[in-house]
């Protein structure tokens, strides 16, 4: 026995189904995602062509006082500088960063901190290393 929806008959079934095929199965496979109504229109005369970055920062939303770069590098400091070592001095930062195959410059940077100083968060170590961090609204 074939069970069937009981909301539409086997043909609208059958039609619903290959609509959606191209989205499900992918190109290929009977449906295709190049079908005219899924094609984004033109841009009119009197507008811009769509991009895929627009001028400017990358990033929106960058928090106040950080530009979307600080926001990267910081970032890409956090990535080799593990919760572990927090809180930790320099010593322990540039071994933590070692074991995370930190790149190069990374290391040399955190080599340059002041010995004896413990740091809390990754912040507080991208100040340390001369960078700005966002600005509390208050």
């Amino acid at each position: 026995m074939e069970r069937g929806s009981s909301k539409h008959s086997p043909r609208v079934d059958e039609q619903m189904s290959q609509e959606v095929s191209g989205l499900v199965q992918g190109p290929g496979t009977g449906g295709s995602r190049v079908d005219e109504f899924r094609q984004p229109e033109p841009a009119g005369e009197d507008q811009p062509e769509a991009t895929t970055a627009p001028a400017g920062e990358l990033r929106t939303g960058s928090p106040q006082g950080m530009s979307s770069t600080d926001v990267e590098q910081r970032s890409r400091l956090g990535r080799f500088i593990t919760m572990t070592a927090l809180p930790g001095d320099r010593e322990a930062l540039v071994a933590n960063a070692r074991d995370n195959d930190a790149p190069d410059d990374l290391v040399a940077a955190l080599e340059g901190l002041p010995p004896g100083t413990r740091y809390q968060t990754v912040s507080e170590v991208w100040a340390a290393l001369g960078h700005r961090n966002e600005t509390t609204r208050w």
